[in-house]
């Protein structure tokens, strides 16, 4: 009989293999997370962290923990259009769901709201509950090669402490090793797109700039720098890392030339140029080099082996997707590589996870570069599309504030061309729409969705197959509110009927699976938010996923046999022939 180091090896402590560790030791599999650096991120890269990844967060019991260390959304919202900090304002956008026309829709759409949480502070949450939680976690533990088999896969590491090599055997191996994924590479996942379009540097740094924020508060601060020496999309970023002292600033370079050298002095001339103040006191913290990439697995997995993340998906940084989608990667997976280890599910499972987590790497990869080149109505609305300098810009905003007939043209379509800017930083239909086909989704039927709205702007909730489980806020039988949400999930199917689904409760129960009946004492659709979003009727049945999506349907219920008709849809989400009691 074979033995095996663990279940599941993660290559990779960020998002992804953070978050994958964290839910598989929460479901009970034995799981041991590498990652070949010391310690976990220390640059804070990736940071918006949207409502779904949040109802993750929920749902693996750490939510509370990243409101404590994210800043919260009111702080997020006041972008800002500007030739400096201290210079001349273009214009601002309310972002991330901030403002009264756009608040209440996210807040009706989640029980959760956005939070800013730089990676710095998010992935020690996830890799310390994991291990909390009885994951093995090895730091300087470098991943070289695997092979794999009907069986397992073999993984050879380098202990980079001692110097010395050696191998771990396990049933199954996630690689969430980054955007240069050594695992993606040896399993040969094919990569559509393109890498390498642009040059970006970061630069991390401390400076007091409160006096040119803080009465517009907001996680990012555009400055139009449209000189050639800047390069990129000639758009500089400052973007808050903590209020309002810590931050990140983003400044293109021409990749088309050798890379530039950086050190403390230029880094902190770059930092003067975009703030406008060259009295402000800057300290760097470090600076680094990134490209803007397009490209994009069109498959997830070969065999046992499996990856997620930004391994799998390389994008630059609009719409603040990336962490997000990462962790929403390894919910999709954790809980179907559980099942299949515990022989509860069929391995033909594993293979819903590429056909419906890559289609919605591909949309944020390419809503992502399709945002990053949206700034260009913004620079032709102010007559510097080709470039231009700081006179040029001097000359474009004067030319947009005369009233003449120009100045009202020239108005009107800078107002265009802000608006356009809602698709990166209001993209709510992007951040919740997600809609999933494979074969761990059984379709009802049903007409195909029609979009009452853009769906790549605004939410619609949908209990169709295949549509995550609409928020609804009901009422227990202690009077506390509580979300829809927080009744399925932990790694559990659960059954979802009204009052009149008394038959569907009693084949749960028979089939050992969880029950919610939405009107009883302790969910009460007290608001009538449920009736409103749920297109059910009281007798009607759904069955979710433990990551809380859509499996199963059934609008206004069935006349008989309703754990033969459970049982059938049960067994056709999970691949078995049969289901153990």
């Amino acid at each position: 009989m074979q033995t095996f180091d663990t279940d599941v090896l993660v290559v990779g402590s960020g998002p992804a293999g953070g978050s994958a560790a964290l839910l598989l030791a929460g479901y009970g599999v034995r799981t041991l997370l590498v990652s070949k650096y010391g310690w976990v991120a220390n640059t804070p890269r990736a940071h918006i962290t949207n409502q779904r990844t949040l109802e993750v967060l929920r749902d693996a019991g750490v939510e509370k923990e990243a409101l404590a260390a994210g800043t919260p959304q009111e702080l997020m919202g006041d972008t800002v259009l500007c030739t400096s900090l201290a210079g001349d304002e273009i214009g601002r956008i309310r972002t991330w769901g901030t403002g009264p026309r756009l608040l209440s829709e996210y807040a009706a759409a989640s029980p959760c709201g956005m939070i800013d949480l730089p990676q710095t502070y998010l992935e020690p949450i996830l890799v310390s509950n994991a291990a909390a939680r009885g994951a093995k976690v090895r730091f300087d533990t470098e991943f070289r090669s695997l092979e794999q088999d009907a069986d397992g896969v073999t993984a050879r590491l380098l202990d980079r402490v001692r110097g010395d090599e050696f191998t771990v055997r396990a049933r199954y191996l996630i690689g969430a090793d980054g955007g240069r994924s050594l695992v993606a590479e040896q399993i040969g996942l094919p990569i559509a797109g393109q890498s390498g379009k642009a040059g970006s540097m970061n630069i991390v740094f401390r400076a007091d700039l409160s006096r040119h924020v803080a009465h517009r508060p907001s996680v990012l601060y555009w400055v139009m720098r449209p000189g050639a020496h800047l390069g990129g999309i000639g758009m500089g970023l400052v973007r808050m890392v903590r209020p309002w002292d810590e931050w990140l600033l983003t400044w293109g370079y021409d990749i088309s030339q050798p890379p530039p050298e950086v050190d403390g002095a230029v880094a902190r001339e770059i930092v003067h140029d975009l703030v406008g103040d060259p009295s402000v006191d800057v300290e760097i913290t470090s600076t680094s080099l990134w490209t803007v990439n397009h490209s994009y697995a069109t498959e997830y997995s070969r065999g046992r082996v499996f990856c997620a993340g930004d391994a799998v998906h390389r994008h630059p940084p609009s719409n603040g997707l990336g962490s997000n989608t990462s962790i929403q990667d390894s919910y999709n997976l954790a809980w179907k590589l559980a099942m299949v280890l515990r022989g509860e599910a069929g391995p033909g499972l594993l293979d819903t996870y590429t056909a419906e987590r890559a289609p919605v790497g591909k949309q944020i990869v390419d809503r992502a570069n399709l945002s990053r080149d949206q700034f260009g109505p913004i620079f032709a609305a102010l007559g510097i599309a080709g470039g231009g300098d700081d006179e040029g810009i001097v000359a474009g905003l004067a030319a947009c504030r005369a009233d003449d007939a120009e100045g009202v043209k020239r108005r009107q379509a800078l107002h265009e061309a802000i608006e356009l800017k809602n698709y990166e930083f209001n993209a709510h239909g992007v951040e919740l729409n997600q809609r999933y086909s494979s074969g761990a989704v059984i379709p009802d039927g049903a007409p195909p969705e029609v979009w009452e709205r853009d769906p790549e702007l605004f939410h619609q909730p949908s209990t169709r197959p295949g549509a995550k489980l609409p928020h609804a806020w009901l009422v227990d039988e202690h009077g506390e509110r509580v979300s829809t949400l927080d009744l399925v999930g932990r790694g559990e199917f659960t059954v979802v009927t009204g009052l009149a689904g008394g038959d569907w409760v009693s084949a749960a129960e028979e089939l050992s699976l969880r029950a919610v009946r939405i009107g009883d004492a302790g969910a009460r659709d007290a608001y009538g938010d449920w009736r409103r979003v749920s297109d059910l009727d009281e007798a009607g049945c759904l069955l979710v996923r433990p990551d809380g999506y859509v499996a199963w349907r059934t609008v206004s219920g069935v006349p008989s046999g309703h754990v033969d008709v459970l049982r059938d849809a049960l067994h056709g989400v999970l691949h078995r022939e049969s289901f153990p009691d």
